[in-house]
């Protein structure tokens, strides 16, 4: 682990994703909270959150932090949702591997719920950092 004893607290931000396409179909009855499982939105919502905080106990090189904003939003077109997760903490390093675990989480949870109606059909795709502020390099946005 990387020692970070010297550094100094900033505040620290990040957003990540993750897509789930899925047939068109499913995707309407995931936005109307019509799912078999349940309303997957709010679960995966929690799970999300439950993996940023966790973060530090899957990845073996990741310092715990202080979280002080976890928030999950989603977008929706036809066949697929897009899952953006936003994080902030007053810590020593940024919170990137939070936000990309929150979002991967977030579309694990989707898929698990949706699975008995969606079968194989669905793909996780595109889970990447979109921007990150705080620390050394200031503020950095995914063109």
């Amino acid at each position: 682990m990387k020692d970070i004893l010297g550094k100094q607290d900033t505040q620290r931000q990040a957003v990540a994703q993750a897509v789930l396409q899925a047939p068109p179909a499913i995707i309407q009855r995931l936005k109307d909270r019509q799912l078999g499982k349940g309303d997957a939105l709010e679960f995966a919502r929690a799970a999300a959150i439950l993996a940023i905080k966790r973060t530090p106990e899957l990845l073996p090189l990741c310092h715990p932090l202080p979280m002080r904003k976890a928030q999950v939003d989603y977008e929706f077109s036809e066949d697929r949702v897009r899952v953006i997760v936003t994080a902030a903490c007053l810590g020593p390093t940024g919170v990137e591997m939070e936000v990309l675990t929150g979002a991967s989480i977030a579309a694990l949870t989707l898929y698990d719920m949706m699975k008995p109606e969606a079968g194989l059909e669905m793909v996780i795709s595109d889970c990447m950092l979109l921007e990150k502020s705080g620390g050394k390099s200031g503020q950095l946005r995914r063109q």
